[in-house]
């Protein structure tokens, strides 16, 4: 019988345990990924994830600390929730905009001009709650504890062969073709309109200038005959005899 009681407490005990860790929330975290995770890349495109630990607000805020390498003017937004802006600061960057709905992570990404050359870097992270909660995910890695409230840590391969660090401050644009303008389906062209227009009319309208030159060659040659023919008439008249009557 007291063998029997121990198991069971021992199994109560455990039940109890595993029902306990299942209800425990899981731990928010801040990470950050990389379409280039590589030292110097260059137009590296950054993303990252706030995970909600509040059930009853939303975020309205993360303040990035940039690392040692990356400028603040080395910073484009990309994607973003509704309705938030990014702002450069000192250190890095402020993104901001209408509360997200309880329970939902902050999500965006980043364009940045090159990362620097390194094995990994850090962007500590600050977020905020609708309600006015902080959260602060700044801690770096080291030592023999793992922090609590770890930044995000991008870990980078070695840079490229031949790859070099350029200006800071300016973000080397994405070359990007500039389409002709092409004219609208619905729309024909106003200047092969006009061309054709003028063309036709052109080509429907008689020649003024052969009409007038076959009239004046019609008078002349008129003028030409009753000349000829008054001069042969005077040439008759002077060589025939009078007659005797």
């Amino acid at each position: 019988m007291v063998r029997a009681g121990r198991r069971a407490a021992l199994a109560g005990a455990a039940a109890l345990t595993a029902v306990l860790a299942l209800a425990a929330p899981a731990a928010a975290h801040a990470e950050v990924e990389a379409d280039t995770p590589r030292a110097l890349a260059e137009n590296v495109t950054l993303s990252f994830v706030s995970e909600a630990e509040s059930g009853t607000a939303g975020f309205t805020e993360l303040r990035v600390v940039l690392p040692e390498g990356i400028a603040p003017g080395d910073v484009r937004l990309g994607e973003a929730p509704k309705g938030w802006r990014l702002t450069a600061t000192g250190d890095g960057y402020r993104i901001a905009g209408p509360a997200l709905k309880a329970g939902v992570d902050a999500e965006h990404t980043i364009r940045v001009r090159q990362l620097p050359d390194a094995k990994e870097i850090a962007f500590k992270t600050v977020e905020t709650y609708s309600d006015g909660e902080v959260s602060r995910w700044i801690e770096l890695p080291g030592g023999a504890a793992e922090p609590e409230q770890p930044a995000p840590v991008l870990k980078l391969k070695p840079a490229a062969p031949g790859a070099t660090t350029g200006p800071t401050g300016t973000p080397t644009p994405t070359p990007s073709p500039t389409p002709s303008p092409t004219p609208s389906a619905t729309e024909p062209d106003a200047t092969a309109t006009a061309t054709g227009t003028a063309t036709e009319a052109d080509a429907a309208r008689p020649d003024d200038n052969s009409s007038t030159g076959v009239v004046i060659s019609a008078v002349l040659a008129a003028v030409a005959l009753l000349l000829a023919g008054g001069w042969w008439l005077a040439k008759r008249r002077g060589t025939t005899p009078p007659s005797q009557g």
